[in-house]
């Protein structure tokens, strides 16, 4: 009776951590690789922000604390056991194989691909993304474009620039950094990046064909991209499994979700108004969690031997770091690492992988454009 108690109190606990943030997963997040920090953001996805509020402080302390799953408990009494999905290295292969076939490309018709990036105002965040997007870029050979407008541009302003790089030859993918000021409207914005440059991949018609069977998108969103590379690469099978989503929002966990059924695996989403979340998330062998709220998914949320794809990046109080915090996962690593069979650290997991596939997506759009095989 008591352990029913306790798991009924944690799945309520969990259910109104998740009404919280509710939409949180539309903001968008990078790792800075030399930093480690979060660096990509837009209006209502993952906090970039060093301000540690309550509530993380709070998560922090809960998954530092006893599980209250005899299941758990039994299944960590062991070391953890969990292979560790390492993104920053595969992310390394990866830009090295597009560095290749850019090599390759300018041999053969004397093109390179080009990338450009918006970037409206002064948050350090967004800066810190566009210089990190930039030396990624040089890595790799493609050449960077780069709009710095002041704060106080007007959407007219930005417009134009895009319908210039969109009717630039030498531009392939176009990148408008969120979030934008508020007194523009970034559908607006977004929407006037040419189907054909949106490297993004979040235009209504490259996720109407990503959700329709037998039609392929343009450009697949980079971070859904980078979480299903990650399970490729490591030899992991999706076809049959399955899967759990947490999180819905248009940028991860409905372009996942739908990544993952291309794949044949059986999938559900966890949101925000889902009932009994810690009871669905642990039939799943798969699971991508995209939340933003730290350490929320516990290790009594975890099947034996599933796989655990975290995209969260949080900050949380940590007064032993020099920062005065550290960053952690939407799933609690310490208890999840001991019953998974794989898992993503937080951070150089999920995050490498972003910027890599930003810049697979410019390379696929110069490919396209140059009709280069």
């Amino acid at each position: 009776m008591a352990t029913a108690a306790a798991a009924a109190v944690a799945t309520s606990s969990a259910a109104t951590i998740f009404n919280s943030a509710a939409d949180c997963c539309a903001r968008r997040v990078f790792l800075v690789n030399s930093l480690q920090v979060p660096t990509r953001s837009s209006s209502a996805f993952l906090r970039t922000s060093r301000t540690i509020n309550s509530h993380s402080r709070a998560a922090s302390s809960i998954c530092s604390s006893s599980s209250s799953s005899s299941v758990v408990n039994a299944a960590m009494a062991t070391e953890a056991s969990a292979k560790v999905i390492d993104g920053k290295s595969i992310a390394k292969e990866i830009r090295e194989e597009i560095a290749a076939e850019i090599s390759r490309m300018k041999e053969s018709i004397g093109i390179v691909p080009g990338l450009a990036v918006i970037l409206v105002g002064e948050r350090k965040d967004s800066a810190t993304y566009v210089r990190n997007k930039k030396k990624a870029c040089e890595s790799v050979c493609i050449k960077s474009y780069e709009v710095h407008l002041a704060e106080d541009s007007t959407e007219r302003e930005v417009l134009e620039h895009i319908s210039s790089f969109n009717n630039d030859p030498s531009v392939h993918g176009i990148l408008v950094q969120l979030p934008l000021p508020s007194h523009m409207n970034e559908q607006n914005v977004l929407n006037a990046v040419c189907t054909e440059k949106d490297v993004d991949g979040f235009s209504p018609l490259n996720i109407g064909r990503l959700a329709m069977r037998d039609r392929e998108p343009l450009f697949v969103p980079c971070t859904p991209k980078g979480c299903i590379e990650l399970l490729h690469r490591c030899g992991i099978t999706i076809k049959g499994k399955r899967a759990v989503v947490i999180g819905r929002s248009n940028i991860v966990g409905m372009p996942a979700a739908l990544l993952l059924q291309r794949e044949d695996a059986t999938v559900t989403i966890v949101h925000s108004r889902t009932k009994n979340p810690e009871e669905i998330t642990r039939e799943a062998d798969i699971v991508i969690s995209a939340v933003g709220q730290p350490n929320m998914v516990r290790g009594s949320w975890i099947k034996p031997g599933a796989v655990v794809i975290d995209v969260g990046i949080n900050p949380v109080e940590d007064a032993k770091s020099p920062r005065g915090y550290r960053l952690v996962g939407d799933v609690c690593y310490e208890e999840a690492s001991k019953i998974a069979s794989a898992i993503t650290p937080v951070p150089g997991g999920v995050g490498p992988m972003t910027i890599a596939m930003l810049l697979s997506n410019t390379l696929a759009a110069a490919k396209r454009a140059h009709k280069f095989e």
